[in-house]
């Protein structure tokens, strides 16, 4: 498999390398960084002050010419009537979107020896494992350790691990 990763918006590079080592890890996929595109300026609801996620994903679409295609933000995302996604992926599509405006809050206050880099490193390699593994035809997971479970907030991000349960594994091999 060959993904496509096209950062939109200013991305800065440790954000692209933790999605494509993510990526390498867990699907040995091979990944291919593109030039940062511009913010989608149709996509942005003033009301809600955040970008509707399916520009990104069709910017990203129009980008890549992979199988499949990651855009990465750290602007802040909402999907339909959801307050804000932390990404979004089209079920067995090959187009998907990570933001990371919500995954830089602090892990446990402090009382780990990680750094909140190595924190936000680790949430940004589960969500773009989590959705591309959307993109690869798997649902949320009911095993709250695989990363394809559902994760509304940044605390279930961080219980999850970063790889595939034995079940999903077996529905992407």
């Amino acid at each position: 498999m060959h993904v496509d990763i096209v950062p939109v918006g200013d991305v800065p590079a440790p954000i692209t390398r933790a999605a494509s080592a993510g990526l390498r890890s867990v699907y040995d996929c091979d990944a291919t960084l593109h030039d940062a595109r511009a913010l989608p300026a149709d996509a942005y609801d003033e009301g809600r002050g955040q970008y509707r996620a399916e520009a990104f994903i069709e910017l990203a679409g129009r980008v890549g010419a992979a199988e499949k295609n990651i855009a990465l933000t750290t602007q802040d995302l909402f999907y339909r009537r959801r307050n804000y996604v932390f990404g979004l992926a089209y079920l067995s599509g090959n187009g998907s979107v990570v933001s990371t405006y919500r995954l830089q809050t602090p892990a446990d206050g402090g009382r780990s020896e990680r750094t909140e880099d190595d924190v936000f490193a680790e949430r940004i390699r589960k969500e773009v494992v989590h959705e591309i593994g959307h993109t690869l035809g798997l649902e949320h997971c009911d095993d709250d350790r695989c990363v394809m479970n559902f994760s509304p907030t940044v605390r279930e991000v961080d219980v999850k691990r970063q790889h595939l349960c034995g079940d999903c594994q077996r529905v992407v091999d």
